[in-house]
């Protein structure tokens, strides 16, 4: 479930702590980092897709959003990392928004310039996963409360719930 922490800003930041039963966290990892998949799932996804400018992979994602508010989009880099914490294997993916002048702003849809998430996902010591997630970002525009409200009640848990229905489907898929 989510924690909301909110920033002088006026923005919040989530911290999430979840678990997947019966999803593996190298599956997991596996069907996060697809993109080509995320958009069979995600039913958010209005484009996601990567490309490499300047030597550099960077990822473009675009969120839609309920209407009558604009879509946002994201133009980020992400790493990921097998990390081993006293023999705890912990795969460990990081993404932050950068500003990419091949992939400028399209009229109609506000741009996420600052964007920061951090995930971990590691066993849970049966045949799931731990996963704690860590993400900032600042939508722009006017936010309605009802909609941050809608996201930390029933946006994020509907995610994980996505998330885990996605790394089911994903063996038969691949």
């Amino acid at each position: 479930f989510p924690i909301l922490f909110p920033q002088q800003s006026g923005l919040y930041e989530y911290k999430i702590f979840g678990a997947l039963a019966d999803c593996p966290p190298k599956l997991c990892l596996d069907v996060y980092m697809d993109l080509g998949y995320r958009k069979q799932w995600d039913q958010y996804v209005k484009e996601l897709y990567e490309k490499t400018y300047d030597g550099e992979k960077v990822i473009y994602w675009e969120v839609k959003y309920p209407f009558p508010l604009s879509n946002r989009d994201y133009v980020y880099i992400r790493e990921c990392r097998e990390v081993d914490v006293d023999g705890r294997k912990i795969w460990v993916v990081l993404a932050q928004s950068v500003s990419v002048p091949q992939c400028p702003e399209k009229p109609g849809i506000i741009r996420v310039k600052s964007y920061k998430q951090s995930l971990a996902i590691e066993s849970d010591g049966k045949t799931g996963s731990k996963v704690y997630m860590y993400y900032f970002d600042n939508p722009g525009g006017m936010i309605p409360s009802w909609l941050v409200n809608w996201a930390a009640k029933s946006g994020v848990p509907a995610f994980l719930k996505d998330m885990q229905k996605a790394c089911c489907s994903y063996s038969k898929s691949t």
